[in-house]
């Protein structure tokens, strides 16, 4: 029993590393792609919001491949570790620790997103 649950903490890991993984590589798709086009700046936060919530859903559905149950709790765990994760550094480099409503949605969408990954991953066969 406890080497399943410490094998579940490793699968939750990589699937939050995955989805920074992945995060970082859409977002510097996108930044070429604002860099090199004359597209309007009010396309930047939807499109960060899309480019998390596929990070999340990739990094979950990965992660849990190998997990033959509890898909939604491990799902939801990797979305928000992967928010809070982001949202800890974001602070750091902002210098603005506060807890607004959108990051509470956030958060909240990173675990809906999670936990339909999860489902994902451990039906995959």
């Amino acid at each position: 029993m406890e080497e399943n649950t410490s094998k579940n903490y490793l699968y939750i890991l990589k699937g939050v590393i995955i989805s920074i993984i992945f995060t970082l590589i859409f977002l510097f798709i996108f930044s070429i792609v604002l860099t090199y086009t004359n597209m309007s700046e009010k396309f930047i936060n939807p499109t960060i919001i899309v480019i998390t919530a596929i990070s999340i859903l990739i990094g979950s559905s990965i992660g849990n491949l190998k997990v033959k149950r509890n898909g939604l709790l491990n799902g939801a765990i990797i979305g928000a570790m992967y928010l809070i994760f982001i949202y800890f550094v974001s602070s750091i480099l902002s210098g603005n620790f506060s807890v607004t409503l959108e990051s509470i949605i956030m958060i909240i969408a990173g675990m809906i997103f999670g936990m339909i990954g999860g489902i994902i991953g451990v039906n995959k066969k």
